[in-house]
């Protein structure tokens, strides 16, 4: 009897070869998207991922600016964090970590060249930081003035990026883009709207527990710190956009877009078969 329950739940599991074909599917409807759809999906995107620095900002200034460390405090940040992240994936706007995996697995499996993945990386890129900064400009704007969060806070998350090394924001973008090309493939095995939705929240809170730069979401937090304190410049917040953008591409096409894809074209003729008939 135990034999056959694990078969049948093994039967249940999406096989990773048809994994592999929904998502360079979605990646060719994305690369596929006119430019103007792409911005304006990325753009809300950008602005939508924001609610969770702003929510961590939130959590901040209710238990006092003390920076961070205790583990209660840690926990309810990540949580915050992940709230932008659901809203973004499960609202099915455009993200650009998301597309370091995604739109590259047809590039992969040769059903689309590299100019249109850069098209699409550009856009999505461009107009995922624009919407960032808006949304912090707005959150600086709007967040003391209701009372919810104190100045001091937007500072305290900014400093967990500036004040890292270019070799720690590469190295630790790199876990963050794993994890967001992760994301994207447990997504697409996932079979329900609750199931993608705590994938997604498990993720992105791990992400925001562990401090990890993601450089769209991680735009929020520190041009809202470079807004409200003299001592942090452009220069700053450019410096930390560089290098958790290096690191988050490294992880999301080489540790999952890469990877994901060999092994498996390598493991069954399955895939192989459909896409050369």
């Amino acid at each position: 009897m135990s034999g056959t329950g694990t078969d049948t739940a093994d039967e249940e599991q999406i096989p990773s070869e048809d994994i592999l074909d929904i998502q360079i599917e979605r990646g060719l409807s994305e690369l596929r998207r006119p430019v103007t759809g792409l911005s304006l999906s990325a753009l809300s995107a950008g602005l939508d991922i924001g609610f969770g620095p702003l929510l961590m900002a939130v959590v901040l200034t209710s238990a006092g600016v003390s920076g961070t460390g205790d583990l209660p405090k840690e926990l309810l940040l990540g949580l915050a964090y992940g709230v932008g992240f659901i809203l973004v994936v499960l609202g099915r706007s455009e993200l650009f970590t998301e597309h370091t995996t995604l739109a590259v697995l047809p590039v992969l499996d040769d059903q689309a060249g590299v100019a249109r993945l850069g098209r699409l990386w550009g856009t999505v890129y461009a107009s995922n930081i624009v919407g960032a900064v808006l949304f912090a400009w707005f959150a600086v704007a709007i967040g003391p003035a209701v009372g919810v969060v104190e100045p001091a806070t937007f500072v305290e998350l900014a400093k967990t990026y500036t004040e890292q090394s270019p070799a720690v924001l590469v190295g630790a973008g790199v876990m963050a883009g794993w994890l967001m090309g992760l994301l994207s493939w447990l997504v697409a095995a996932a079979d329900s709207t609750v199931s993608r939705m705590l994938i997604v929240w498990l993720i992105a809170a791990s992400i925001g527990f562990a401090h990890l730069p993601h450089c769209i979401a991680g735009s929020v937090e520190v041009v809202a710190g470079v807004i409200v304190a003299p001592e942090m410049t452009v220069l700053d917040y450019g410096r930390f956009l560089v290098f958790s953008t290096v690191g988050n591409t490294i992880g999301g096409v080489v540790f999952v877009a890469l990877l994901k894809y060999g092994h498996v074209v390598r493991s069954g003729p399955s895939h192989t078969e459909v896409h050369r008939e």
